[in-house]
């Protein structure tokens, strides 16, 4: 397994790390025993970076990955995070930052997760209406007072960024990173490289799109949240399927999976990435690991750049409601 250590830390942390969300929401045909099982597969191959969030399930999640960990937390770096309010019946009931919310959401984690500290926390989502210095400030507490290790934030602009980290080091920014999600190479990576933060990607398999299993849209199972994705939706689909084709034509000329592709491109664009796709069952585990062996000439990065130009995904990320919330 090759290692990366994250900015400003001392976490050394698989170069695939493991989305853990999947596994009690937002996509159907998880179960939890196949859960467990990949957890613990994943930490016996050497695959160490596991994220979680307090708003997952809701608050199921943590309390999944806690049970996998019971007997091995020594192995795994557990990253969680905080700032998505949601109610117990699974309402969203919006973005909180304020310092007495983050220490609360701490406390609460940590319990849920059964753990003594944390490694890396994430600020989920950035709240506008409370100065970024205040969160992070309040963050800052949690290190010295031995709750958490090292600081994360999420899908923050470059400014928001900046403002944050001379508060107190940010040793990783998780934002959504594929081939048809290109956006953060505009501001947002040059600026964590000039700060020295890891950039975490998430989505690195555009939410399964670029895997090649979604022919239809009723390939879809009711309930997903995938079925209210615009890029799932209509045109858009039909559009981005063309993408996906041609990604998987290169990948079977390749004696490989569109998947295996998709995420050897995200981790090819520097070694201060760490893709951390989702999965919920060990052979989809075992298939994102083999992209480790994935070597891309130039020739190939080109090709993928044709076929994947920055904006050539069909369709917003996220429902417009939701992309209020993000590069805040």
């Amino acid at each position: 397994m090759r290692m990366h250590t994250l900015g400003h830390s001392d976490l050394s942390v698989s170069a695939l790390g493991l989305g853990c969300m999947g596994m009690s929401e937002f996509y159907k045909g998880a179960s939890e025993e196949e859960a467990i099982a990949t957890l613990n597969h994943a930490l016996d191959l050497g695959l160490n970076f596991l994220d979680t969030a307090d708003m997952y399930g809701p608050f199921t999640n943590e309390a999944l990955v806690g049970r996998a960990l019971r007997t091995r937390r020594g192995e795994a770096v557990l990253a969680t995070k905080f700032g998505n309010m949601r109610g117990e019946d699974g309402a969203f009931l919006g973005v909180n930052g304020r310092p007495d919310y983050v220490r609360a959401c701490c406390d609460a984690s940590l319990r849920r997760l059964g753990v003594d500290v944390i490694d890396l926390y994430y600020q989920h989502r950035v709240d506008r209406t409370v100065p970024i210095e205040e969160t992070v400030g309040a963050m800052a507490e949690l290190v010295k007072a031995g709750k958490v290790r090292y600081l994360g934030m999420s899908e923050a602009s470059p400014a928001t960024l900046r403002r944050a980290h001379a508060v107190h080091p940010i040793s990783a920014l998780q934002t959504e990173y594929s081939l048809w999600t290109r956006d953060p190479e505009d501001e947002v990576l040059p600026t964590v490289r000039e700060l020295g933060i890891s950039f975490v990607a998430y989505s690195p398999l555009g939410r399964g799109f670029l895997t090649a299993r979604f022919k239809t849209p009723a390939d879809i199972p009711e309930g997903d949240y995938r079925r209210n994705a615009p890029r799932f939706q209509g045109e858009n689909f039909t559009r981005n399927l063309d993408l996906v084709r041609e990604v998987e034509r290169m990948a079977q000329e390749r004696g490989v999976k569109a998947s295996q592709l998709a995420l050897a491109w995200v981790m090819a664009q520097g070694k201060d990435i760490v893709p951390i796709p989702g999965t919920t069952r060990r052979d989809h585990l075992e298939e994102n690991l083999a992209a480790l062996a994935i070597v891309l000439t130039a020739e190939d990065l080109a090709r993928l750049e044709a076929i994947a130009p920055q904006g050539a995904a069909a369709g917003l990320r996220y429902p417009e409601a939701t992309l209020r919330h993000v590069n805040g």
